[in-house]
């Protein structure tokens, strides 16, 4: 892949992400009386507490899982350098 490539795909991440961060940071538009459907307004809105909890939760279980996989990944390593070192010795 050409340097050109590589500039214009951090290109495209970056506008990404700073829309996404204008998104992010726009202000809610006021409540009319309109028909529209109000998300917060239901009988089951999410409370934010709890949503923080979830996800804080489901990040240390992936953090978890990739400690895990990280030692499994590291034994393998040390298996095939092992194996390599000892069919090279003989």
């Amino acid at each position: 892949m050409g340097w050109r490539m590589k500039f214009v795909f951090v290109l495209i991440v970056y506008c990404a992400g700073f829309i996404t961060a204008v998104y992010c940071l726009a202000p809610t538009p006021k409540q009319g009386d309109g028909q529209t459907l109000q998300l917060a307004q239901l009988p089951g809105a999410f409370n934010s507490q709890e949503l923080a909890a979830s996800v804080n939760s489901g990040i240390h279980k992936c953090v978890d899982l990739g400690k895990v996989a990280a030692g499994e990944l590291a034994q393998r390593i040390q298996k095939e350098i092992d194996k390599a070192q000892s069919e090279s010795g003989s």
